[in-house]
């Protein structure tokens, strides 16, 4: 029988002797240009290599500006500063919307600066947000309003020592009116910009004309929190406290954890504390202050935040109540947590004055108006053998600093009869108050006082009598404290 050969699955010849097909040599042609091709891109960067790690993908400005939102209602404004900034940043954004919010936010944080340097540099950064915002949409009312507002907040004459250009705080209020004005022009029921108007004109004392502005600003803007805060300003500008500190609570309803809104409540407790003649009222209205003020401790813990503000608010409050070593604590626990602000050595200073440790006062109110080394500043918060001190700067003149170098002033006149050796300082020190300060009366009744009694310890030592020109001898004037909101 015939059996038919089974054909071989596989073919047994090799691939190098068999005949030629067309078709098998165009792909291969085909796959070895396209090998080059791929090489040839991969190299310059073309193609990314599917095995490199996935890179990071960029941020839209829609999340970045969200981002710097919800910062901004948690209270964290360095946060929310660093997210509109990048947003800024990311491509080339031309969204007014972005900048003005930018320049909003750089303002009230601010108010969370201890020291006048920081509050310039701050605020100058503001004010060129704002004006990139006016470039970019030269129509656009809440542009004006905005800037109206940073304008308004950079006119501040402490900070006038402090500026380089010839720009000073007539300039700055002048031109925020006419911002106000145009933003108004613009868009005439424009909630922001009628409260920003109504607070240049509180700033000028002029209070009739604020309340044309933020009365109607409070019916079309309900929900904007900037309009309760200046109408809160125009309350407490105009002496209803009670009334204040109820309008700063709204706007706390719509941003909870500005934390610059409980101190300025706490404010005004205190100052409704000083008034009252009731003890068990002024008690409470006390406990409120430094609850309020508590509150903004609470906060910047929870946000990791060193800010000296509030402890410096209740130092004061302790002060106020005549209870100066609590007051001294927290001018102390302020002084840690920002250990070169030479201001906050001031308030230390006068806590010290107020309370009658003499010696320690020189040493603190030293480093506010002349600067000290890392010892001194030790010495100041009466810190043991281990303490690590810092090299402090002094204070500019302004102002906010008159204080304290009237203080040193006074307190290093005190001590001259027996101490002749502080009267070259104590005159320097008064004569520089009075030449800068000519038109203020507590400061030169009390700089004469210090001037006379070295000019007495002078003439006592030479035996020679001599007189300080235009200098009349008359009691020590101590002006009366009145807590500054």
């Amino acid at each position: 029988m015939k059996v038919t050969r089974r054909r071989t699955l596989f073919a047994r010849t090799p691939f190098w002797r068999r005949p030629s097909n067309l078709y098998r040599l165009f792909i291969l042609v085909t796959l070895i240009l396209a090998g080059i091709w791929f090489t040839s891109r991969l190299g310059t960067g073309s193609i990314r290599n599917p095995f490199d790690a996935t890179p990071t993908s960029t941020r839209s400005v829609n999340s970045l500006v969200l981002e710097g939102e919800t910062q901004f209602k948690a209270g964290a404004l360095n946060l929310a500063i660093a997210a509109y900034q990048q947003a800024t940043t990311q491509g080339s954004t031309n969204d007014p919307k972005v900048w003005t919010e930018l320049a909003r936010i750089q303002t009230y944080s601010s108010r969370l600066l201890s020291n006048d340097t920081d509050r310039l540099k701050r605020l100058t950064e503001a004010l060129q947000s704002a004006n990139q915002a006016v470039t970019i949409a030269p129509d656009d009312s809440d542009a004006y309003a905005i800037r109206s507002f940073v304008l308004d907040w950079n006119a501040d004459p402490a900070l006038d020592p402090l500026r380089t250009g010839d720009k000073k705080y007539a300039d700055f209020i002048f031109e925020a009116e006419q911002d106000a004005v145009n933003a108004l022009r613009l868009n005439n029921q424009n909630p922001l910009a009628m409260a920003y108007r109504a607070e240049i004109l509180i700033d000028e004392q002029k209070w009739d004309q604020a309340s044309l502005y933020i009365k109607p600003a409070l019916q079309l803007g309900p929900q904007v929190m900037d309009v309760h805060r200046v109408y809160g300003y125009y309350l407490e500008s105009t002496a209803n406290y009670s009334q204040a500190i109820e309008e700063y609570q709204k706007a706390l309803t719509i941003d909870p954890n500005l934390t610059f809104l409980y101190i300025t409540i706490g404010h005004n407790y205190r100052t409704l504390a000083f008034l009252s003649t009731i003890p068990s009222e002024q008690s409470d209205l006390y406990t409120s202050a430094r609850a309020s003020y508590a509150q903004a401790i609470t906060i910047n813990d929870q946000l990791k935040i060193s800010d000296p503000s509030p402890y410096i608010a209740i130092a004061k409050t302790y002060a106020q109540q005549g209870q100066f070593f609590a007051a001294a604590l927290n001018a102390q626990k302020a002084i840690e947590l920002d250990p070169t602000n030479a201001d906050l050595y001031g308030q230390l200073g006068d806590i010290y004055k107020r309370g009658r440790n003499f010696e320690t006062s020189i040493i603190a109110l030293r480093c506010a108006v002349e600067g000290c080394d890392a010892q001194a500043s030790c010495q100041a918060v009466l810190a043991g053998s281990s303490c690590v001190g810092v090299e402090v700067k002094p204070l500019v003149l302004n102002p906010n600093s008159a204080t304290y170098y009237l203080d040193l002033g006074s307190v290093l006149s005190a001590f001259a009869p027996n101490k002749p050796e502080y009267c070259p300082e104590v005159v320097s020190l008064l004569t520089q108050l009075k030449v800068t300060y000519p038109d203020n009366t507590i400061i030169t009744r009390n700089a004469d006082v210090g001037l006379a009694i070295c000019a007495e310890v002078t003439a006592a030592r030479t035996q020679t009598p001599v007189t300080t020109p235009g200098v009349t001898v008359v009691p020590l004037i101590t002006p009366k404290y009145t807590p500054v909101p």
